[in-house]
């Protein structure tokens, strides 16, 4: 009988104590993920380069063994106010706090110390892969007529995988989204101007590496380089010009708002960036349009973004 690809289930739960299992259940960790792919054993093979008398390969151990774990999820609020959604999780264990607010917002902001670790059970048919000590890095996508996702890269520590039974997953924390049109995303500014915008893609940029000593394993969250690129109809240069703005590294701040419903809208706040160079022009339909990047900056410290859900 064969094992099939759709029969895979994914649970996540933001683990007390870096890489000690958290025992995340079907019940209320349930996560609704798509274009999963799945690396169980990252890691070397070290040879062993044996002296023998006679031709032939000697064997290999493998070293730094790892899991690496990659999806994405739908981008939307959990539909109720103050209440996290069902990829909470995901994003505190890429560098991030959550701050909650009781009835009124859930907002989101990197942090440079204390990362939140987790664990996550992925299993495909009654195969059952535990990886904990999962850190990782995400991508925020918006793409015009498209569904808003966030896109996870996740590694973790290596666990043999096991037998179990086979799961009944809740997904009720995970909203339907709604398309990215206009008017479900109402807002795009770059300053005080708004634009018309066909995509729109923020990368955290963790650097995440697998530390692999003796004495202490894990992944650890070493540096981040917030990035966003966006493409947008280009405009007068009385109202933007991404040419002296690019030359004089003036501090602009960007603003997406995704959604209108209470609960289910998505708010994503940079207060300054540097605009790079703006290297070629680019047409859809025959209308001019700029492909332009941003790099977040940092003021006080951890508040280069925040992400509201409200």
């Amino acid at each position: 009988m064969p094992i099939f690809w759709k029969s895979k289930t994914l649970l996540a739960k933001v683990e007390a104590t870096y890489g000690t299992d958290a025992v995340p259940v079907a019940a209320t960790n349930a996560i609704l993920a798509t274009d999963v792919t799945f690396s169980p054993m990252e890691g070397e093979d070290v040879e062993r380069n044996l002296e023998l008398p006679k031709m032939g390969a000697s064997s290999s151990l493998p070293a730094g063994v790892y899991s690496k774990l990659t999806f994405s999820v739908e981008l939307a609020g959990s539909g109720t106010l103050g209440v996290a959604p069902g990829w909470g999780p995901l994003l505190r264990m890429c560098g991030v706090a959550e701050t909650i607010t009781a009835a009124t917002k859930v907002e989101y902001n990197p942090v440079s110390t204390a990362h939140s670790s987790g664990t996550i059970y992925f299993a495909i048919g009654t195969t059952r892969h535990v990886m904990t000590g999962v850190r990782g890095t995400a991508t925020v996508k918006v793409s015009a007529q498209g569904i808003p996702m966030l896109m996870f890269t996740l590694w973790g520590l290596f666990a043999v995988p096991t037998t179990q039974a086979v799961v009944s997953p809740n997904l009720s924390a995970f909203k339907a989204p709604v398309i990215a049109s206009k008017a479900n995303t109402p807002t795009f500014t770059i300053g005080a101007a708004a634009f018309v915008l066909r995509e729109f893609e923020f990368d955290l940029g963790c650097d995440v590496q697998m530390r692999m000593l003796m004495g202490s394993e894990g992944a650890v969250i070493v540096d981040k380089k917030e990035g966003v690129k966006t493409t947008v109809e280009a405009v007068d240069l009385a109202t933007y010009d991404p040419f002296s703005v690019s030359m004089g590294q003036a501090m602009k701040s960007l603003q997406l708002i995704h959604g209108t419903a209470a609960g289910l809208r998505v708010q994503i706040d940079i207060a300054q960036a540097t605009q790079k160079r703006l290297s070629a022009y680019q047409q859809q339909q025959n209308i001019l349009e700029w492909p332009l990047e941003f790099t977040p900056l940092q003021n006080a410290g951890d508040d280069q973004w925040k992400l509201t859900l409200n």
